[in-house]
Parts: C-alpha cells; sequence; structure tokens
C-alpha cells in the first residue's frame, strides 16, 4: 500500500476552495491581531490597564509594553505569512485562548458584555487554522508546519 499525501484524496476544486478559506482565516485572524499588536505602541497605557484587569499583572512600563508589542508583531507578521506554522500557529492560537479565557468573568453578564463573545469564533477559527495548517498554502512562505 503506498503513501499518499494528505490532500491527494480531496479533488482539486474542494482543495482550492479549501486553501481560499484558509487564506480569509488567516487574513481574519491576522488583522485583529495586528491592531491588538498595534494598540501596544499607539496607546501603550491601554495595554497595560489590560495586563492589569485580564492577567493581575501589575506595574508594567511603557517599555514593556513596546516589547511585547515588538515580540507580538514580529509573531503576527510570521504567522500571516504562514512561517514556521506549526510554532506560530501555535502562538496565536494559545495567545488568543489566554486572551479569551482571561475575559471569562464578562461572559455571565452577557448583555452587557456581547462583544466578548466575538473571542470564541476567532478562537475557533485559530484552533482550524493549527489543526490545518499543512492545508494552508496559499500565499505563504513556509509550505511545511
Amino acid at each position: 500500500m503506498s503513501e499518499t499525501m494528505p490532500n491527494q484524496s480531496i479533488s482539486n476544486d474542494v482543495q482550492n476552495r479549501l486553501q481560499w478559506s484558509l487564506l480569509a482565516l488567516r487574513l481574519g485572524v491576522f488583522v485583529v491581531m495586528l491592531m491588538w499588536t498595534i494598540d501596544k505602541f499607539v496607546n501603550p497605557g491601554h495595554s497595560i490597564k489590560i495586563f492589569e484587569h485580564f492577567y493581575a499583572i501589575s506595574g508594567l512600563g511603557e517599555n514593556i509594553a513596546y516589547i511585547l508589542g515588538a515580540l507580538q508583531l514580529v509573531l503576527v507578521f510570521a504567522f500571516v505569512a504562514g512561517i514556521k506554522k506549526r510554532i506560530t500557529y501555535g502562538l496565536i492560537f494559545l495567545l488568543h485562548g489566554g486572551s479569551t479565557l482571561s475575559a471569562f468573568a464578562n461572559y455571565f453578564d452577557a448583555f452587557n458584555n456581547l462583544l466578548f463573545f466575538a473571542a470564541w469564533p476567532m478562537w475557533a477559527a485559530c484552533f482550524a487554522l493549527y489543526l490545518l495548517r499543512d492545508a494552508d498554502t496559499k500565499f505563504t512562505l513556509g509550505k511545511a508546519a
């Protein structure tokens, strides 16, 4: 019995639609993550408040916010470029998961915190991208996970 590549059993049409769908998910997650990253540079005080309120990390200075922003910027661009997918997609999934779960108290007052619920489908998109990272090849620099 010969081994087949994971996507050989999928028709070319389905494979093409899958690749475009994964690209759309990757770009959608990228936009959100990029805005969160830019916020660390434009309004570091906001990031400091987020860390204090949601992660119970106080005393974060502006310089630390800038450093975290720079590290996140590298990660976000590596993610959107499809570089080292196992690592970058995994880190994006974990970071967004941490963000989603850190706001857990807000879910109990759902109708006063509806926007927090948008985090769940994005986290699901991050999970799907991680699981399907080998099939996500449209406009990527790194083809292997």
